[in-house]
């Protein structure tokens, strides 16, 4: 079943050890146990915390991905009334950029991971990141506990 109820940053934030302007992600707009949207502008914020001399890699769209990933875990654990492990991005496979910056795009982005396989923190994740209808990254994430 999915949840479209929005999610904004406050609450996203209490999900994710990310904090400030390391939390990456504006908006949850949906859920369901396999899958996640999120929407965030970040990209364009000039103090985004992964710019390097000004410019914002479209390489950090994966962490964008990893985000909504760990998002999605903190949900899922949450609506069986735990909390989700740390975990971090141990490999991406498959990676395409359709674009050599994140920095210049004007609309926002919208992320969507699916969870492939894995159990709690230990999984694997398809990532889409786009603008509008334009693809800008896609790959697969492996997520793995903190040890």
């Amino acid at each position: 079943m999915a949840n479209d109820a929005a999610i904004h940053k406050a609450e996203i934030r209490t999900l994710i050890p990310h904090s400030d302007l390391m939390c990456l992600l504006d908006d949850v707009m949906q859920w369901d146990d396999r899958s996640i949207v999120c929407i965030t502008n970040t990209h364009r914020d000039p103090a985004n915390p992964l710019r390097r001399g000004g410019c914002l890699s479209a390489l950090h769209a994966f962490e964008y991905g990893a985000q909504a990933a760990a998002v999605h875990g903190g949900l899922r654990a949450r609506s069986v009334g735990t909390t989700a492990a740390p975990g971090y991005l141990a490999a991406l496979r498959d990676g395409r950029l359709q674009v050599a910056r994140l920095d210049h795009i004007h609309l926002p982005l919208r992320i969507c991971a699916t969870r492939l396989f894995g159990d709690n923190v230990n999984c694997i994740y398809e990532c889409r990141v786009s603008a509008g209808q334009v693809p800008i990254a896609e790959g697969r994430i492996t997520i793995v506990q903190r040890a």
